[in-house]
């Protein structure tokens, strides 16, 4: 009876060709267990963005565990990565590379960090490689060989005193808000609360209440991370974490530490040795385990943004973490952000606000400056630098200790005073009909050519106003002839004094430096006038005219004019012109 054909067909290795030694010499052999590793490479190209199947030869069965730090053969060179996870199969069909070696035993990327470092990729259209980079600090050989403290010596400064903590302080410093205990009754309890806390001012600071909420943290048996702006604050926090907290409990990460120094610290957190975080923008990735608790404060201070690509924000970070993991949250400030005032708004925070009364007893009084009622009392007020509210502000201040005074920028007024007793040179008189036609002139015939106005003519131009002198000198006053005891000739004030066109005998004329020629004009023309303080250059030779806001005049030799070289005679002075002897 002849066999079908179905019967006759083969077993598939019956016909398969035996491989040759020559493919099979110098294969490795894969492990036993979860033979494919899944790498992400340190690539900074966002199409290579993912992870990368590896065989895990069998040599490196024990040693290549998730988190591990690999060498891998990536487009024929030799790079970096982390080994993400182990699988039992790949689903690339050709033949894969095996790993080129193990870095170092240590786990160094927990899954929860990798987790949390794919969100912040995603959120920031970066890549997973710039944010592990971010992560998880260098490596530094010698910290990582030096033995794990297990069980420290009886007199040792470093033993571990969580099963002995400080006594908690009372009164505490969630007292002052009305739901600051339910706060610390939920960290204690293991519940996730969300809230952002407005911190009163005064003299106990934010670092003692940030402390307690994370012993509350530590009394339910979680982990906590406190991220803060800068190294000061990380000193003021750690000071407190070790009164609260006890030694040994917590530990501070800063890029002031060195390479070395950091990384035995951030090893201790990875080992579960200390289950408390305190630092600045960095420790936001801070492998604690069993995480409770993540707390930011003062989070409108720029220093919480990453300067690196994809450049996140610790606010950002610690909130998506919070997320994830199931932990509590805590935004503090003096100040609430708009970015915490939409969390408070959505729902997903609650406020942690002192009461009224006592914000009213701790906080300082604030009285903006230039309300109807106060220019109604000081008319002055309107051009004054400091007005009256603001001098009896700093009177009543000083009285109970310092004051600070803030301004918008720094800086002085340059004005020009008397040579003698330093008192400001002002022009006590209206000005005159012939001053202002004179301007109106020089101002149509910018372009002819100027002659020094002599004494003479600036006191015809003053004509009709006798007597008139610069009140400068304060009791000694000043005669016609100049602005000091000992007098003035045409040249000026002296070594410091105004140019040959300055004040002369005849008092200011519309070719003087305080002339009621320019005065006037700059109130005529509604320039702000404003206070003139006495600056004077110690042992100088010039003096620093007072300044006038005025438009930059068009043309070229107009421009000249008011920005290069000295003052000229029958021309208003421009800002900051200084004039020579």
């Amino acid at each position: 009876m002849t066999p079908s054909s179905d019967d006759a067909l083969l077993p598939l290795e019956a016909v398969r060709p035996a491989q040759s030694s020559k493919d099979t010499k110098g294969a490795p052999v894969p492990a036993p267990e979860n033979p494919v590793a899944r790498v992400v490479v340190d690539s900074p190209l966002p199409h290579l963005d993912r992870p990368f199947d590896y065989l895990v030869p069998g040599t490196m069965h024990e040693t290549a565990e998730p988190g591990v730090r690999v060498r891998v053969r990536f487009a024929g060179k030799l790079v970096d990565g982390f080994l993400l996870e182990r699988v039992p199969e790949s689903e690339h069909e050709g033949r894969l590379t095996p790993l080129e070696r193990v870095v170092s035993p240590e786990r160094v990327l927990t899954p929860e960090i990798a987790g949390l470092a794919r969100a912040v990729a995603d959120r920031y259209a970066g890549t997973l490689t710039d944010v592990l980079r971010l992560a998880v600090p260098p490596r530094h050989a010698k910290a990582e060989s030096e033995p794990r403290k297990t069980d420290p010596p009886a007199d040792s400064q470093d033993q571990d005193t969580s099963e002995s903590p400080p006594p908690a302080p009372s009164p505490s410093a969630w007292d002052a808000y009305p739901t600051g205990s339910s706060f610390l009754d939920a960290l204690r309890d293991g519940r996730a609360p969300r809230a952002v806390w407005s911190a009163l001012p005064g003299a106990r600071g934010w670092a003692g209440a940030v402390a307690e909420a994370v012993r509350a943290t530590l009394d339910g048996g979680r982990g906590a991370v406190v991220v803060v702006p800068d190294g000061k604050d990380v000193a003021l926090a750690d000071a407190e974490f070790g009164r609260l907290l006890g030694p040994g409990r917590h530990v501070a990460l800063t890029a002031d530490l060195g390479p070395a120094e950091r990384y035995r610290r951030w090893l201790r957190v990875l080992r579960g040795e200390v289950r408390a975080v305190v630092g600045t923008r960095a420790a936001m990735f801070a492998p604690v385990a069993e995480l409770g608790l993540v707390a930011i404060w003062d989070d409108g201070d720029d220093l919480h943004a990453e300067r690196l690509a994809p450049y996140p924000h610790a606010r950002e970070v610690l909130g998506l973490r919070a997320h994830r993991t199931g932990a509590g949250l805590l935004i503090g400030g003096y100040a609430r952000t708009a970015e915490a005032t939409q969390l408070v708004a959505s729902g997903w925070a609650r406020p942690i606000v002192a009461a009224r009364t006592t914000i009213r007893t701790l906080a300082p009084r604030v009285r903006p400056a230039g309300e109807d009622a106060e220019l109604a009392k000081d008319q002055a007020a309107r051009q004054a630098r400091l007005p009256s509210i603001a001098w009896r502000a700093l009177r009543l201040g000083l009285e109970s200790g310092p004051v600070l005074v803030q301004v918008p920028r720094r800086g002085y007024l340059p004005a020009l005073a008397c040579r003698h007793c330093r008192a400001p040179a002002r022009c006590v008189l209206p000005p005159p009909a012939p001053a202002l036609a004179f301007l109106g002139r020089r101002t149509r015939t910018r372009n002819r050519a100027r002659k020094p106005v002599s004494p003479g003519r600036a006191g015809a131009d003053r004509a009709g106003y006798p007597g008139a002198r610069p009140s400068c000198c304060g009791p000694a006053g000043c005669g016609p002839a100049g602005c000091g005891p000992a007098g003035c000739g045409p040249a000026g004030c002296g070594p410091a004094g105004c140019g040959p066109a300055g004040c002369g005998p005849a008092g200011c004329g519309p070719a003087g430096w305080a002339g009621a020629a320019v005065s006037w004009a700059a109130g005529a023309q509604g320039w702000p006038r404003g206070p003139v303080l006495p600056v004077v250059r110690p042992g100088g030779r010039r003096l620093a005219v007072p300044v006038l806001r005025q438009p930059a005049p068009a043309g070229r030799r107009h421009r000249r004019q008011a920005y290069g070289g000295g003052a000229r005679p029958g021309l208003p002075l421009r800002a900051g012109a200084d004039l020579g002897t």
